[in-house]
């Protein structure tokens, strides 16, 4: 059995809404339910299974998202080399740990004190559900993404921050080499997805603003988090915060929550529509942020982008990101387009990029797994047909277990968001697991509570009923809607899970 999870952006908790402990308990009690469920075989017998694989695939630890970066010299995109980045990294990395301590019990006891312990199996082939719980091996691998990169890198001083989180987590990784990034770079993980046919990377790759062509070197993203995101919520709280209601400021917390995070200030022109304050603050809030933009895009490292990338990074940055060049109508159309471009793709799905993985048309996998959009999928990529088999290849997107904020799709509200806090866990099966099916996806969404989201001042819109008089539905009611079928009734079979 194979299990992967991604995202958990698990931090110091200094910024944006923290993950509740309470889900890595859900999680256990999931990988325990399904361990149960794989050890059903296809032939309808019950026998344990002795092994589970857990990847955690990017972005588990996050290493950007915390004011320490804010408060010093100090960036990720200096000199990585330095006694000052490493004990930054070493600092938010013992504060994490310290501040998701269930959290780091709950997976270190999955890996290192056998709390996976499934039924054994009676003679005639069933669970023993009154003998004791015999435990399941699980190897639990950390692969990094975009938010964790920090730990890929090289040298002794990483190889001491890298066994804090090998131990606190119960990682099977050699803390005294980089976390992988890229499967093909552990010899063990590539042959673990091998023998499930699972091929799995974070996807941060495809991605030009949180990926530079090198994973050992910060991106736009990294800068975009801490030179703007968290610079213009800390100036906002220092000299604003008086004159602001509290929904607003819960609100401006929740800017690295957005998804792309690109459109934040779109969020923040959403936020003050709904919101009480005086237009000499809010003219204030868009200066502030105009004027962080302005030194983001000053930065070496986003000048730098121009200098290798086929697109105008510099000016599509501003146009996104400043109030001063945003469009009267379409801005947050217009920058959703402008990062598909950039991808070379039509949507925000990553399945495209799966298409031209190397196990996938090689057939090698069957099943392609990227983290990072924070949106779960699955989707059928091909089914192909040989010497009388055939293969389903299918594409999933592991999802987040933090909150997001999404826009919604109505054109006319492009300020509008709603909030969401989810849970995906992607399961895959070996041989005869679980009665012979390839995979099993769960994921949970929770919506939030939110004072920003439900008390506005703002007229907004009008219920599209509200003039209209109470009547009975005019549109006739025919077929093929409720068609009769002469087919002969049957009882209804239920499958069991």
């Amino acid at each position: 059995m194979f299990v992967i999870v991604s995202d958990l952006h698990l931090n110091d908790k200094t910024t944006g809404s923290p993950l509740d402990s309470g889900a890595f308990q859900i999680f256990a009690e999931r990988l325990h339910e399904t361990a149960i469920r794989a050890s059903w075989r296809a032939g309808g017998n019950y026998r344990p299974i002795e092994r589970l694989d857990l990847v955690l695939l990017g972005d588990v630890l996050d290493l950007t998202g915390t004011l320490h970066w804010a408060s010093g010299d100090v960036r990720p995109w200096h000199d990585s080399s330095s006694p000052g980045v490493s004990d930054a990294v070493a600092s938010i990395v013992d504060n994490i740990l310290a501040r998701n301590s269930e959290a780091c019990d709950v997976l270190r006891a999955i890996s290192t004190d056998g709390a996976i312990r499934i039924p054994p199996a009676t003679q005639d082939g069933q669970p023993a559900y009154d003998a004791e719980g015999v435990p399941v091996a699980v190897r639990t691998v950390y692969m990094v993404g975009n938010h964790d990169w920090l730990l890929h890198l090289p040298g002794t001083r990483y190889d001491t921050i890298r066994q804090k989180v090998t131990h606190r987590l119960g990682l099977a990784n050699i803390y005294s080499a980089p976390f992988p990034h890229d499967p093909y770079e552990s010899d063990e993980l590539l042959a673990t997805m091998r023998r499930h046919r699972v091929f799995a990377r974070h996807g941060d790759i495809f991605d030009p603003i949180n990926f530079s062509e090198d994973r050992d070197s910060a991106s736009l993203g990294d800068a975009i988090v801490i030179e703007l995101i968290t610079r213009f919520t800390l100036e906002i709280e220092q000299h604003l915060g008086a004159d602001l209601p509290p929904s607003v400021l819960n609100g401006l917390r929740e800017l690295d929550h957005i998804r792309p995070i690109l459109l934040a200030p779109v969020w923040i022109e959403g936020l003050l529509e709904r919101s009480n304050v005086k237009p000499a603050v809010r003219k204030e809030i868009k200066r502030t942020w105009d004027r962080l933009a302005d030194e983001f895009l000053q930065l070496s490292l986003v000048q730098d982008q121009d200098s290798w990338s086929p697109f105008d990074i510099v000016d599509g940055l501003e146009r996104a990101l400043k109030f001063s060049k945003r469009l009267s109508l379409g801005w947050a159309g217009k920058v959703t387009s402008w990062l598909h471009s950039l991808r070379g793709a039509e949507s925000g799905s990553y399945f495209q990029h799966a298409l031209a993985e190397q196990d996938f048309r090689n057939r090698r996998a069957r099943n392609i797994v990227y983290g990072h959009t924070h949106h779960a999928e699955a989707i059928p990529l091909d089914a192909s047909y040989a010497d009388g088999y055939v293969l389903n290849q299918m594409y999933f997107n592991s999802g987040t277990w933090r909150r997001v904020l999404d826009q919604t799709r109505w054109t006319s509200s492009e300020h509008e968001f709603i909030p969401t806090e989810s849970l995906s866990i992607l399961s895959f099966f070996f041989g005869d697991e679980r009665g012979g099916r390839p995979f099993e996806s769960w994921t949970g969404m929770l919506a939030t509570v939110s004072d920003s989201a439900t008390h506005r001042v703002d007229a907004g819109r009008a219920p599209h009923a509200s003039e209209q008089p109470l009547s009975a539905s005019r549109v006739p009611v025919r077929a093929p809607h409720f068609r009769r079928s002469s087919a002969p009734s049957r009882s209804p079979t239920r499958e069991t899970y």
